[in-house]
């Protein structure tokens, strides 16, 4: 039986020194599995399969599946992740009936977690304020009917990163034949910068590395990326390069363990208590500096090969790339020489002797890797920083050879397949003359919504239905609790998922509940148990074979929700069969190709193969942009600050923070091992210098205020302050609870992802 939500616990602040991975995360898996409460004997079982090309891929983070395994190859929160999804906790229908929907909105994300896999379609009945359980056809009826009676342009079709490919083909083309553009998903909130930014640089949208790139690599640079919670299996390719030489070198606001120390929990270094070292140089930029530090970068290495050229010596830029291969190096290389300095330093917040040392790592590697995530793609100037990634590669040639190339590290497990097999509101991304002569329809045409642009509808009140397949979308989003008030002005909202969260809380007039198998379970159809695919960060394609038996006997396949939906609201089409698809889910995947030829040639044939197969990539190629005659394009910055807003004496810039205890949205528990944090969530780092001069003091409570000019208060109370090693001017806190801060207009130009690295507030003394 679920428990009722606990007491809230008590905060406890203690330094952590200790290095990723090691028994600190042995004990990590064990506290949450403890609380998850799955089968020992399956959970072991299970794990051994995860991540294995005869097993299933994890339904945490995108990091490359290889093709010759790690026995355990699975990382700390993926055995969270898992744990979760074969917990014996159940949330029936009874749980419903004991608890009304505004009761549960006291209830916190983590202990919402704990009641367990859904069980039951349910429905909600406003008369009561309750879930009631109803039958699958009763749900797609009403559902069906619901949609047609709505306008398709007013209807989001939302799409966590967990879904297949399968399904995700299914539910983008469905939205289509309905007559909704609005395929807004979760890639919208973090790596929509990615998208735009190195398709404007170097014609993809998606990063060149390949996990054997690491094996080949001469040096690595870490931008804005905590690899030891939100990528771990990373830290095994980080330590094999460590061991041959290879330099790595850190840009983060933030000291994080993972970059700084790695104990590998599959050698002796458990015996020993040794750990490796990881990075050679750590330098903490303020947070949306890394504009300022890459011009720095950039101005050093130009300047070195300049002092070069004087003096005879080998050159540091790749001249002969640069000119046949890109366009704009002229006009960038005068911007980073006029730019001082003094503005780099300002900017930045480092020294500049600090950036040329890392600058002359850059310079002697014959070949390099530029890793970077949410800390610099959350930011009003975005896109720019992934331009400015682009840049510092591009001048040494260091994209489309072996151990170079962008390498953005996505966060679910699928988010960027998803992409690649439809799931977009940019027409242009997807095949639509294609999917017209396949399925003999005309697709709308027009720009649908993404993620920024539904909040913006809901609260406008245009917005008459949402259709979610997975995610937190209210929990996830920016200006959460304006978002929520608003929300219940929708005609229909449907969720399907695994187990409970906050958005499956707030209700539209007519709302569903369906609760849907994990990607671990075996998922019987017509044809016999079926297999299906991910794409990882790398764009390797890879099978997922579930075997473990369901949850409950009234789940449904995600593939089987998408059909009903379908076939309960759209007309019959001659060229296609949902039945058939349902039956074997390799019909699906023939569509697939016939849709994508070039992505995904022989895709029945080649998906079950260990390390998965590769989607090409035309820049891996070095052919770039086609707008520009295959050529990468060096692009200037607007502003050495990516924050979007003017400094202040009393206006910091807040950086959202994930624990290690958690994953997106989802809370396993509360402890964030690597900074020291226990028994809560309601904590403010607070750099100790600005501690003193504010005179607030370790222990003590305080709120932030919003800097806004669109007259909306938005306000956080009752934060414990902790002094952490933070830059001056930054603070931190959690994420999704401090979504409460970050506007909706504040957000990435060119992208629309939520500037959630870089939001000005006031400290509020409490």
């Amino acid at each position: 039986m679920p428990p009722s939500p606990p007491s809230k616990p008590k905060v406890r602040v203690k330094p952590y020194e200790g290095p990723a991975g090691g028994y600190g995360s042995l004990y990590g898996m064990a506290k949450v599995a403890l609380h998850a409460a799955p089968p020992p004997v399956e959970t072991g079982r299970q794990l051994l399969r995860q991540n294995k090309a005869e097993g299933f891929a994890c339904v945490s983070c995108a990091w490359p599946k290889p093709a010759k395994p790690h026995p355990a190859e699975f990382c700390e929160n993926g055995a969270k992740a898992t744990a979760w999804d074969l917990t014996r906790r159940r949330c029936t229908p009874e749980f419903f009936a004991r608890h009304t929907l505004t009761e549960l909105l006291d209830w916190s994300d983590y202990d919402l977690e704990q009641a367990g896999r859904l069980t039951d379609p349910m429905r909600y009945d406003a008369a009561n304020d309750r879930y009631v359980p109803c039958r699958w056809d009763e749900a797609f009826a009403t559902i069906g009917a619901e949609l047609k009676a709505l306008d398709p342009t007013k209807v989001t079709f939302y799409a966590s990163g967990r879904a297949s490919l399968e399904t995700s083909y299914m539910w983008a083309l469905m939205a289509r034949l309905y007559g909704s553009q609005n395929l807004p998903d979760s890639s919208n909130m973090c790596h929509e910068s990615t998208s735009v930014g190195l398709k404007q640089s170097i014609g993809s949208p998606v990063g060149t590395v390949l996990l054997e790139d690491f094996e080949a690599t001469d040096a690595i640079f870490f931008f804005g990326q905590n690899v030891g919670s939100n990528s771990p299996r990373l830290l095994h390719d980080l330590q094999k390069a460590v061991r041959r030489g290879v330099p790595i070198v850190t840009f983060n606001p933030l000291r994080e363990a993972g970059l700084e120390r790695f104990q590998n929990p599959q050698s002796f270094q458990m015996v020993t208590g040794q750990a490796t070292k990881i990075s050679v140089q750590y330098h903490q930029p303020r947070a949306g500096g890394d504009l300022a530090v890459l011009t720095g970068l950039c101005k050093a290495v130009i300047a070195a090969d300049e002092a070069a050229q004087a003096t005879g010596g080998l050159p540091v830029l790749d001249h002969g790339f640069i000119a046949d291969h890109t366009q704009g190096f002229e006009a960038f290389a005068a911007f980073c020489r006029d730019t001082g300095w003094d503005e780099i330093e300002a900017a930045s917040g480092l020294l500049r002797a600090d950036l040329e040392a890392a600058a002359a790592v850059y310079a002697a590697a014959p070949a390099a890797i530029c890793v970077y995530g949410m800390g610099l793609t959350q930011h009003v100037l975005g896109v720019e920083n992934v331009h400015m990634v682009c840049n510092l590669l591009l001048l040494r040639g260091n994209v489309g050879r072996p151990g170079t190339g962008p390498c953005p590290v996505r966060g679910h497990s699928n988010v960027q397949g998803q992409r690649t097999v439809g799931i977009t509101e940019k027409p242009e991304l997807a095949p639509l003359d294609i999917l017209k002569a396949q399925y003999g329809f005309e697709p709308p045409r027009e720009k649908g919504w993404n993620t920024v642009e539904v909040c913006e509808a809901v609260l406008k009140g245009e917005a008459e239905g949402f259709v979610s397949l997975g995610g937190n979308f209210l929990r996830a989003v920016p200006d959460s609790p304006r978002v929520e008030a608003a929300w219940r002005r929708q005609r229909l909202t449907v969720q399907i998922a695994t187990k409970l969260n906050r958005s499956h809380l707030v209700c539209g007039q007519t709302a569903y509940l369906l609760p849907c198998l994990s990607r671990i379970e075996r998922d019987e159809q017509a044809t016999g148990p079926q297999t299906v695919s991910v794409e990882d960060s790398s764009s390797c394609i890879h099978a997922s074979f579930g075997d473990k038996t369901p949850a409950g006997p009234n789940l449904r396949s995600e593939p089987a929700i998408v059909a009903g939906i379908a076939k309960a609201t759209l007309p019959p089409n001659s060229k296609l069969d949902w039945d058939a698809w349902l039956g074997d889910y390799a019909l699906v995947r023939d569509a697939i190709e016939a849709t994508y030829p070039d992505w995904f040639k022989g895709f029945n044939q080649r998906f079950h193969q260990p390390g998965g197969f590769h989607r090409p990539n035309k820049a891996r190629l070095r052919n770039f942009s086609e707008a520009t005659g295959g050529k990468a394009n060096f692009l200037k910055p607007s502003s050495l600050s990516a924050t979007g807003f003017e400094d202040a004496p009393d206006i910091f810039r807040l950086m959202t923070l994930r624990s290690n205890d958690q994953f997106n949205t989802t809370v396993y528990g509360y402890e964030d091992r690597f900074r020291g944090v226990s028994g809560g969530r309601d904590v403010l780092f607070v750099n100790r210098d600005d501690m003193r001069s504010l005179g607030l003091v370790e222990g003590r409570r305080a709120g932030l205020a919003t800097v806004a000019e669109d007259g909306v208060e938005r306000t956080m109370s009752g934060l414990r302050v902790t002094g952490y090693d933070i830059p001056r001017g930054c603070l931190g806190t959690y994420y999704p609870e401090c979504n409460v801060l970050v506007p909706v207009g504040h957000h990435a130009q060119g992208s629309m992802t939520p500037a959630s690295k870089s939001v000005p507030v006031r400290i509020v003394p409490e």
